[in-house]
């Protein structure tokens, strides 16, 4: 009989053959998405990006090779525990980024609910290619085995670039769990219709089409599922939500209370940010000559701008600001732009949405005045625009005269962190000078001022509603608990602030 005669068991097995390996790739996508679903979502919640990608992984490479020891005991019936494998991954993975958001808030050991759905779905992803492997024993051994992971390994690597371009920037984290549980289910029922084996699984295909609707109506549900999550999490009536490229952005509002929280992370109020915005801005430029030309990087809500624009003497202000999504929310939403006094429009202005680790480097010309408004060091993608090479980069477009000022986290909460911006900044050739505010929504908050010259001790500070010329002198005071002590400078290969940060403010919260 010739191979390729329609009737020859070769042909007749090609098409379960190929639904069989279209499996392996389809799951190891799913495998992988998952995979970086719990290691994004543990680094949103939990901060330290490192630690938490690290420990995610680790633990869910441990279980998949758990799972695959335990294949062995598998004697008989592999396709359809393979099937009940794929049920309960779509199941488990497909609902875990909502799950896991809707228990944070109110779970006390939330690690302990995140290490268990990550070892659970690690586990059982480590049983599917072994059993889709003993599934083809009737072929020929060394072309299937290298089928099924040349498909396993295709499967990854078109999961690992979804993920960061498309899945995450348009889909969120919630509805990228559930379209990849419906994908994992599909693949359970396609194998159930397909392969003349599983003629008799009834319950099987039954479970199979309830999980599939079940999933179906929990990527309906997504955006209703991250709204209650997030409601529970803030205490707050969410007003704006979205999930843009770089992080999740998220706008409450209670009464006349606008809040802004980035990945999480609470970024301003608008009840008392004025005291926040008129510290960080006016002890720089009020101690520039005239300051013509200002540089802010950050501070893509445009508060910090709308400060720096009642100087009368600017005429340019360049602001860089990684996240479009940020600076466009801000300059076409009227209650946010009136926030701002709708400075991201000015006819000064230029706003430049670049990340600021590169824009610096390939700058050129020089400021009157730097306002380096970041979020917090939060992880090692933050903490490198706080390190002397960053810095080294910001010093030479400092005009002769001119000023620079870092917001630096809590000299009171993490003194170690606040003091290391400034050892690193006077590694990087600068001048520092350190004063601090109260701000109710943070507590005390802390700021560095560093110059290559000479720092001025007298400011021209006009009154605003906070800020006097004799606050101005106040805010430079540190009682003992704040003082400057001994710190290490935060460089590229150490990334020693990101740590201290951390561990301070892990201690202070609990």
């Amino acid at each position: 009989m010739a191979e390729d005669d329609p009737a020859s068991p070769r042909t007749r097995a090609s098409a379960p053959t190929a639904a069989l390996l279209a499996s392996a790739f389809v799951v190891s996508t799913c495998g992988l998405v998952y995979e970086l679903l719990a290691s994004t979502l543990a680094s949103y919640l939990l901060g330290d990006s490192v630690t938490q990608f690290s420990t995610v992984i680790g633990s869910y490479l441990f279980a998949m090779g758990l799972g695959s020891w335990c294949s062995r005991y598998v004697k008989r019936d592999e396709l359809r525990l393979f099937v009940r494998v794929e049920l309960l991954i779509a199941l488990l993975g497909g609902c875990s980024a909502g799950a896991l958001f809707l228990l944070f808030p109110v779970v006390e050991h939330f690690r302990v609910a995140l290490y268990g759905l990550v070892v659970a779905i690690g586990f059982l992803v480590g049983l599917e290619i072994p059993l889709l492997i003993r599934i083809l024993r009737g072929f020929d051994f060394r072309e299937t085995v290298s089928n099924v992971l040349t498909f396993d390994y295709v499967g990854a690597l078109v999961a690992s670039l979804l993920f960061p371009l498309l899945l995450m920037p348009h889909l969120g984290m919630i509805r990228t769990g559930f379209m990849f549980g419906i994908f994992n289910a599909a693949v359970a029922l396609a194998l159930l219709v397909t392969l003349p084996r599983a003629a008799g699984y009834r319950a099987e295909k039954i479970t199979a089409v309830l999980v599939l609707l079940a999933l179906c109506a929990g990527f309906a549900a997504s955006d209703r599922l991250q709204r209650w999550a997030e409601v529970a999490s803030y205490g707050e009536p969410v007003i704006y939500a979205v999930s843009s490229k770089y992080q999740r952005i998220v706008i409450t509002r209670r009464d006349n209370d606008v809040r802004l929280y980035l990945n999480g992370n609470l970024q301003f109020s608008s009840r008392d940010e004025y005291r926040y915005h008129e510290a960080l801005v006016h002890p720089a430029l009020g101690r520039v000559a005239n300051p013509r030309n200002v540089l802010i990087l950050g501070g893509g809500d445009g508060l910090a701008a709308r400060e720096v624009l009642k100087h009368a003497s600017v005429e340019r202000l360049t602001l860089v600001d990684l996240d479009g999504e940020m600076t466009s929310l801000f300059t076409g939403t009227g209650m946010l732009a009136r926030l701002n006094g709708g400075s991201l429009t000015d006819r000064r202005m230029t706003v430049i949405n670049a990340d600021g680790f590169r824009w610096v480097p390939e700058a050129r010309g020089q400021y009157d005045a730097i306002i380096i408004d970041f979020p917090d060091p939060v992880d090692y993608s933050v903490g490198k625009l706080y390190t002397d090479t960053f810095y080294r980069a910001v010093r030479k477009l400092v005009a002769p005269g001119g000023m620079v000022v870092v917001q630096s986290t809590s000299p009171l909460v993490a003194p170690m962190a606040y003091w290391t911006v400034a050892s690193t900044l006077e590694a990087a050739g600068f001048q520092t000078r350190g004063y601090h505010v109260y701000v109710p929504s943070f507590g005390e908050w802390g700021f560095v001022l560093a110059s290559p010259d000479t720092i001025p001790t007298q400011a021209r500070i006009f009154n605003g509603r906070f800020l006097t010329p004799a606050i101005d002198q106040r805010l430079f005071d540190f009682p003992p608990d704040m003082a400057r002590r001994p710190t290490p400078v935060n460089r590229l290969d150490n990334q020693v602030l990101v740590r201290e940060f951390a561990d301070a403010w892990g201690q202070y919260e609990g």
